[in-house]
């Protein structure tokens, strides 16, 4: 689980200065694929929080992954964004990538680049380009730093007087192999979540990944990670 409202965007701001949301997510990987996927976590807490100010706009996430006797990883996601003037739909983006897991690290990442924020009239439907240049560190053993660019595209969709949510994202990068050579890596996650009240949600997230699960069983790059949630908005 990674960026799931990913903001709801400057635009948010015209409705609320900030957002708040916690998700627990059981995930279904590990049953799906028990060779490739032997390590996945099956249950992940999910904190996310957007923020608007007179300048732009606040977003993190972290995902703690949580297993029967660890809590194997924390990730996090931090992004900041400046408006380039108040009523224009471009911004620059600023973002940190990174965390710890239970063996060490996630290799950590810094992007820069622009954004293009957009929604219709009554807010129910939001979507956002960017596009960044990326570089990752050398964060431990195996790891090598190396230049990227990123294209990311994330949507938000109400229906049925704001009952169903269909949101997500889905994101473009150059990645490395170990054995150095660059590769195309796509992922996308989209949510589908049904308000039962104003602050509880029940859905469903489907990670849908090539090149992005880290696996040393067989060549197996593409995979289809589905979970069922609930989520609390405060």
């Amino acid at each position: 689980m990674r960026k799931t409202i990913v903001f709801i965007m400057t635009l948010v701001s015209a409705l609320t200065v900030s957002a708040q949301n916690i998700q627990l997510h059981y995930d279904f990987g590990r049953n799906i694929y028990p060779d490739e996927e032997a390590g996945r976590a099956k249950a992940t807490i999910t904190l996310e929080q957007f923020k608007a100010d007179q300048w732009g706009s606040w977003f993190y996430f972290v995902d703690l992954d949580l297993s029967r006797n660890f809590m194997e990883s924390a990730y996090t996601e931090i992004s900041r964004e400046f408006n380039f003037e108040k009523e224009s739909p471009f911004a620059a983006h600023f973002e940190y990538n990174g965390g710890l897991n239970r063996f060490g690290s996630f290799q950590q990442a810094a992007l820069v680049g622009a954004a293009y924020n957009g929604h219709t009239a009554d807010f129910s439907k939001t979507w956002s380009v960017q596009l960044m240049y990326k570089h990752f560190f050398k964060s431990y053993e195996y790891t090598n730093a190396y230049e990227s660019a990123q294209l990311t595209g994330v949507w938000g969709m109400n229906f049925l007087d704001n009952k169903l949510r269909f949101s997500g994202f889905i994101d473009f990068w150059r990645g490395e192999k170990v054995n150095g050579h660059g590769c195309l890596v796509i992922l996308t996650e989209p949510q589908l979540w049904y308000n039962v009240t104003e602050h509880f949600s029940i859905g469903t997230e489907w990670e849908i990944s090539n090149n992005f699960v880290y696996n040393t069983y067989n060549d197996k790059t593409f995979f289809i990670n589905p979970t069922v949630a609930i989520k609390w908005n405060m």
